[in-house]
């Protein structure tokens, strides 16, 4: 298990949504703090190419029922399709349901039915079978954060609010979701000690939760090990047992992670996993997607030093005024398997050893893996 790439380059994405369709993952709004945010205009979506690792956006079909530029959202792929639901910008949180094609390189609203979730942002969605389920986010018609789940049939396209048995995870947003066999697993986020009001006293949930979708019964895990410390805006996947965590930020500790955890299904434990390579730097608010045995992660916002005179900002609309953030274009991947031509490779480019000796086969794969792309440009640092 290695970090084996790091190019810069790639969109400039904040607090986006993205999915794995085959060989390509499509990456969908976010905000950037240093463009000019809009936010009627278009949602912009970029493809990356996983063979090449090259981003390129992607230039849809224009029609009347384009949706507007958003962060904050969820996004699921079924079959050649993504569903994209909620996420707001700064006027307005969205409850309306699009479907992207990417076969044809369109959008549509579906019709749907049923009870359909209040709009939100921050929650979480992933599929189980034929339905997204939806839980949690911050709700903009009652100003509270959600313990609420939602699920969406994908095949008859009705809406369904879902009553759980048990004790469900506390109210919170910016948690992560992911899907096992029958189960939804939901780990971190941030809620309110006067939950589910926002008096901006964040507590931070570490504990494991999981949805039985068969038993319609939540379950808390209370997991053995080394507990990854609460954060929200983080990202997680499953690979083989595992449920996997990486980055985050917690907000009472003023804490940014890029560290990696793994929580085992079978075995009800955590542990802290030491990965080698060429570390991500501490970021929140980015995208991580597993494909094959690899996970591809992108953009999300990182600390910066501080101003001459302390004066510090936040540069993503939290209002913790703590600190100044770079949004991030870089793309970084885990390769947990990495063959000994892509071990050889990072030998060669740690110790800058001659490459001209090489066969052109390898000079190309070394072409690919360092090879910036040019979706977004440099940030001056010049001040």
């Amino acid at each position: 298990m290695r970090w084996t790439v790091h190019l810069e380059g790639g969109p400039r994405r904040v607090n986006h949504a993205a999915v794995c369709i085959r060989d390509k993952i499509y990456s969908f709004g976010g905000y950037c703090s240093t463009d000019e945010y809009k936010d009627w205009e278009a949602i912009p979506v970029h493809v990356l190419n996983t063979s090449t690792l090259r981003w390129s956006p992607v230039v849809y079909k224009r029609t009347d029922i384009i949706p507007f530029q958003r962060y904050g959202h969820s996004a699921v792929s079924y079959g050649d399709k993504v569903y994209m639901w909620g996420g707001r910008n700064n006027a307005v949180a969205c409850d309306t349901l699009s479907c992207f094609d990417s076969e044809k390189l369109e959008w549509s609203n579906p019709k749907v039915t049923g009870s359909i979730p209040h709009a939100k942002d921050g929650h979480s969605a992933c599929i189980v079978k034929n339905k997204m389920y939806i839980f949690g986010g911050f709700e903009y018609l009652t100003d509270q954060y959600s313990q609420e789940v939602h699920c969406l049939d994908l095949e008859t396209m009705v809406w369904s609010y879902v009553r759980p048995k048990g004790n469900a995870p506390s109210h919170r947003d910016f948690h992560t979701a992911v899907a096992v066999d029958d189960r939804m697993y939901i780990f971190g986020g941030r809620g309110d000690l006067n939950s589910p009001y926002n008096s901006h006293e964040e507590v931070y949930c570490p504990q494991v939760h999981f949805l039985d979708t068969i038993t319609n019964t939540w379950i808390s895990c209370n997991p053995s090990g080394e507990w990854p410390e609460g954060r929200r805006s983080h990202s997680a996947w499953v690979h083989e047992d595992y449920m996997y965590i990486f980055g985050g930020f917690n907000g009472n500790t003023k804490t940014h992670f890029n560290d990696v955890y793994r929580y085992s299904i079978s075995k009800n434990f955590w542990e802290h996993v030491k990965v080698d390579g060429v570390v991500p730097c501490k970021r929140r608010r980015q995208a991580c997607l597993l494909l094959e045995d690899k996970v591809y992660m992108f953009g999300g916002t990182s600390p910066c030093m501080a101003t001459p005179n302390n004066q510090l900002t936040d540069s993503d609309g939290d209002g913790e005024g703590t600190e100044i953030l770079m949004d991030n274009s870089d793309l970084n991947i885990l390769d947990y398997n990495p063959s000994l031509r892509v071990l050889c490779i990072a030998c060669v480019l740690k110790h800058k050893l001659d490459q001209s000796s090489l066969p052109q086969s390898i000079q190309m794969d070394i072409l690919v893996m360092t090879s910036p792309n040019h979706i977004s440009r440099p940030i001056n640092q010049s001040g």
